[in-house]
């Protein structure tokens, strides 16, 4: 009898053990998804070949993302659908969605989507047309956004700090001479694009995804990282930079060797005259 009691009790304490340890596992919070934002700077073809040799080692090593591009624009999803499902070659993507003149050097995305197409990985198109942002820098955000994602954004209320350090990103890629009038309107615009990219990453990272953009979209301070953040999303920010280029802004740095360009501040410089 005492052995019997003795059995039914372990059964019992079996039962409640596996009964708490299942409860355990049901509060054990879900691996958070993996989000890469991979940088660029736009000319730089050996910083776009050793983005896409990093890219392919981690699909090779079993990694299976989402691809979001700041290359196409979001209007541009129903067609890249399209391309994607018929398409067998990256030419065949690009010459199906790119349909007017475009200011990407396709030749540098199209290992990108080669790589989409040949492991079978969802491509999405992440970016505010440059229609839209002109309406944001004309009119402001509720012109080319959603009341849903101004809202979800808190874009009405946007952090001093962020504003400031965009501000400045304006200026100093226009090197110093544009009008002041236009750099808040203008840092909105570049804030409109972060946000739209950070949530396509949002609504599509269930399984992992990466973001292939400029190094400005990619620093993990003020940009698409930051608004991903305050999504409760924890994405790893990798820039791609020149010797010259500050790597504090990143959460992993890829050195690439400087490109040889004519000066960019020239063209906002007047015209010599002659003697």
């Amino acid at each position: 009898m005492a052995q019997r009691i003795w059995l039914s009790l372990a059964i019992a304490g079996a039962v409640t053990l596996g009964a708490s340890a299942q409860a355990a596992q049901s509060r054990t919070p879900a691996a958070a998804p993996e989000i890469q934002l991979l940088g660029e700077v736009h000319d730089s073809a050996a910083g776009h070949a050793a983005r896409a040799e990093l890219l392919r080692a981690k699909l090779e090593a079993g990694w299976r993302p989402a691809i979001a591009m700041e290359q196409f624009d979001t209007e541009q999803q129903p067609a890249l659908d399209a391309a994607m499902r018929e398409c067998r070659d990256a030419d065949c993507v690009v010459a199906r969605v790119i349909t007017g003149k475009s200011g990407w050097t396709w030749d540098y995305y199209k290992p990108v989507i080669t790589l989409a197409l040949e492991y079978h990985l969802p491509l999405y198109a992440a970016n505010l047309s440059r229609g839209a942002a002109s309406k944001v820098v004309k009119e402001g955000f509720a012109a080319a956004l959603s009341p849903e994602l101004i809202a979800r954004y808190h874009l009405d209320t946007l952090p001093e700090d962020v504003l400031k350090a965009q501000e400045t990103e304006v200026r100093d890629s226009h090197c110093g001479v544009l009008p002041e009038q236009f750099v808040t309107p203008m840092a909105k615009a570049q804030i409109a694009r972060d946000v739209v990219m950070a949530d396509t990453l949002r609504q599509h990272a269930d399984h992992g995804i990466v973001l292939i953009t400029g190094n400005g979209h990619t620093r993990g301070d003020i940009a698409v990282a930051y608004w991903l953040r305050q999504q409760g999303l924890q994405p790893h920010a990798v820039g791609f930079i020149e010797p010259d280029a500050a790597p504090e802004r990143f959460d992993e740095v890829h050195r690439i060797p400087k490109t040889v360009r004519p000066d960019p501040c020239a063209q906002f410089q007047p015209p010599k005259s002659g003697n």
